[in-house]
């Protein structure tokens, strides 16, 4: 099925946006065209209220050879399980339900802002052919751009991909490219695309490395204190956990979050692994 056009979701004032996801009746609309592996375009409509929505089913995933236990849709529900225990609410609702083709991710479809135009969303990344990213920018790496020319990969200097940056080292997030940052109306910053996380080796790749080594922030640093006591065995977070990813992908999320705390740190490319995904966008 083609893409559809993109619907705005209807405004939801009685119903909590996880109960309309996940007890909604899903109605595929058609695939969203460039996803690797199935993405459906949905409507999920409860009680008189609707939304716009995003479903993967995991009869759709392709194997991959380095995530061998799982599926992307119980990483893509864990990744906003520890969004939202950040507080930060950088991961759109999702859950995981059965629809029309089986058990699957459902997450609330975000009407971002267009990249140009009138209404456009502020730049988060650019390419700048200056030695030196300008004021309000953060360097991440050199790249060809054709002809023996070379520019300098950029990212806004925002709090809010600051905040993301955080949230990807915590979750060990694989694929943070561009296409992956949502700029809202509200003017809010949402991550998608999360079926590449929680893996138990260290395969962060992401454009958000310039604050690599760079302290935390005081607010970040708080919230790594309080991940690290909801990690702890037996809260009602693992145990949300538990059901979406491994034990052992449990475990290395705690150690994750135990270096941040003891470092005070961004984390840095550990070299072992390519630092920046492909494509970047």
């Amino acid at each position: 099925m083609p893409a559809p056009e993109r619907i705005p979701s209807r405004s939801l004032t009685g119903t909590d946006p996880l109960t309309l996801l996940a007890e909604g009746e899903l109605t595929v609309l058609g695939q969203i065209r460039g996803a690797s592996n199935a993405a459906l375009y949905c409507t999920v409509a409860r009680d008189g209220e609707e939304a716009a929505c995003v479903y993967k089913p995991v009869a759709g995933e392709q194997p991959l050879w380095d995530f061998p236990d799982g599926t992307l849709a119980g990483r893509e529900v864990a990744a906003y399980r520890i969004s939202e225990a950040t507080g930060w609410g950088l991961v759109p609702p999702t859950v995981l339900r059965d629809g029309p083709y089986g058990e699957g991710m459902c997450q609330l479809w975000i009407d971002a802002l267009p990249e140009e135009g009138e209404d456009a969303a502020e730049p988060l990344l650019a390419l700048v052919e200056e030695d030196e990213p300008g004021e309000g920018w953060k360097a991440v790496v050199r790249a060809g751009i054709g002809e023996g020319r070379t520019a300098l990969l950029v990212h806004a200097d925002d709090e809010r991909l600051r905040r993301m940056a955080v949230l990807d080292a915590v979750i060990n997030n694989g694929d943070r490219k561009g296409g992956h940052l949502l700029s809202a109306p509200d003017g809010r910053i949402y991550g998608i695309d999360h079926g590449v996380t929680f893996n138990t080796d260290d395969k962060l790749r992401t454009l958000l490395w310039g604050w690599a080594g760079e302290p935390l922030t005081g607010e970040a640093a708080g919230v790594v204190e309080r991940l690290a006591d909801r990690l702890a065995p037996g809260t009602p977070l693992v145990t949300r956990l538990a059901e979406l990813i491994t034990g052992a992908e449990i475990e290395a999320l705690r150690g994750r979050v135990a270096r941040l705390r003891e470092t005070g740190r961004h984390p840095e490319p550990s070299g072992e692994w390519p630092s920046i995904p492909w494509p970047p966008v």
